[in-house]
């Protein structure tokens, strides 16, 4: 009757395999992320930037997620950022230009830059 017992998940993966996959559920699903997005997302609606950006969509310019890949690990990229979403610009995604966002703020610029690099596409 050896054969007849019950299934064990500590008995089919090795107790590192599933503690691996026990933190990779906890970093795919983060509190921190969530609030990361939901802040992110507060400040694009009110400067208006879901006009044209959109977190993981592409609309009239590039999705957020394509801006963080092109830009993880640069240094001084927050700066850049913040320093190009409210002055424009144009000849980095193609033929897409981004007009001036004087309305933004340098403080809310830089936010956003921060939050749109910490996002992980």
């Amino acid at each position: 009757m050896k054969h007849l017992q019950t299934f064990s998940i500590t008995r089919r993966l090795p107790w590192t395999t599933a503690a691996l996959l026990a933190g990779g559920l906890v970093a795919v699903w983060s509190p921190k992320a969530n609030a990361d997005t939901a802040q992110l997302q507060t400040l694009l609606q009110r400067n208006n930037c879901t006009a044209c950006h959109l977190i993981d969509k592409r609309k009239y310019g590039p999705n957020l997620n394509e801006v963080a890949a092109r830009y993880a690990g640069h240094a001084g990229a927050v700066a850049m950022l913040a320093t190009k979403i409210r002055a424009g610009g144009s000849g980095v995604w193609g033929e897409d230009m981004m007009p001036p966002q004087a309305n933004v703020s340098e403080a809310d610029a830089r936010a956003m830059a921060e939050l749109i690099l910490a996002l992980k596409p």
